[in-house]
């Protein structure tokens, strides 16, 4: 079902696929977050049968546990680049998805396609939260369930985030900030209305590396937004600046009993079922 798309909609959608090109997000989703993946699929008690939509797949954190389960998996990313190394992780892996390109603001699949909708860190990056919780249950057959995960604002992630922001041009004020969708209350207004029961969970996940200067030097050469932060500004002398808030960040959330770094970063669980 179409959604209307402005000139300043399009410029965003623009940018967001540029963002997640830059880099190289397969290796940061192989290093640090492929386990949230497979706990999303293992929840859903995915199996063969499953017809399953993956919304904003990235490289597949979701689809390729899920198809590897026995479900009938298409993945659903904004940006090639990432399709391309989905494909490679599911050859790699020996399973079969299909995958499409395609805004999780206007999925192109007709109205109740699919048995299970999935998104693990992807749709909280779509700009328009509610338009994309919509396309979410319509793409949803009656009696279909939803299951999410997405950063918490609390979170070492969501705090991540909004160091960041400072730094950055403000975003349009139409634009929902991606972390709220870790949030309980956002998650329900957003789905109020639309027949779908909740559930909710909270989990973690560790970041590992040698240091907490070597990890947000690996976040800046590899993941997208940093890579995009630091090419605005560090021709404007300011990159250094917003390093040493993110390496402080990392200090202060650091764990590890060594002379290395872990921190743990939590993510919202969201179990949904749409009513039959």
């Amino acid at each position: 079902m179409a959604t209307t798309t402005t000139p300043d909609v399009q410029a965003l959608k623009d940018r967001h696929r540029a963002t997640w090109a830059a880099g190289d997000y397969e290796a940061v989703a192989e290093r640090l977050v492929l386990e949230i993946g497979d706990h999303l699929v293992a929840r859903m008690g995915l199996g063969a049968g499953d017809e399953v939509l993956d919304v904003a797949t990235g490289t597949g954190n979701a689809a390729i546990p899920a198809a590897a389960a026995g479900a009938r998996v298409i993945g659903v990313d904004l940006v090639p680049r990432l399709l391309e190394a989905a494909a490679r992780r599911a050859a790699r892996a020996g399973v079969r998805v299909g995958w499409t390109e395609g805004d999780a603001e206007d999925l192109p699949f007709d109205d109740a396609s699919f048995d299970v909708v999935l998104s693990t860190l992807g749709v909280q990056f779509a700009p328009r939260h509610a338009v994309t919780a919509g396309e979410l249950v319509r793409v949803c057959r009656p009696g279909g369930r939803i299951g999410l995960c997405n950063w918490t604002p609390e979170g070492y992630i969501g705090r991540f985030f909004a160091t960041i922001g400072p730094h950055m041009p403000p975003a349009p004020d139409w634009v929902s900030p991606p972390p709220l969708w870790g949030s309980e209350d956002h998650v329900r207004r957003l789905f109020a209305g639309t027949g779908v029961e909740l559930a909710f969970d909270r989990r973690s996940v560790d970041f590992r590396h040698a240091s907490p200067e070597a990890f947000i030097d690996f976040m800046a050469a590899d993941y997208g937004p940093l890579v995009k932060a630091r090419e605005l500004l560090d021709p404007q002398g300011r990159w250094g600046d917003l390093r040493a808030e993110l390496i402080a960040l990392s200090e202060r959330w650091d764990a590890a009993d060594d002379d290395t770094f872990r921190a743990s970063s939590e993510y919202l669980v969201v179990l949904g079922r749409r009513a039959g």
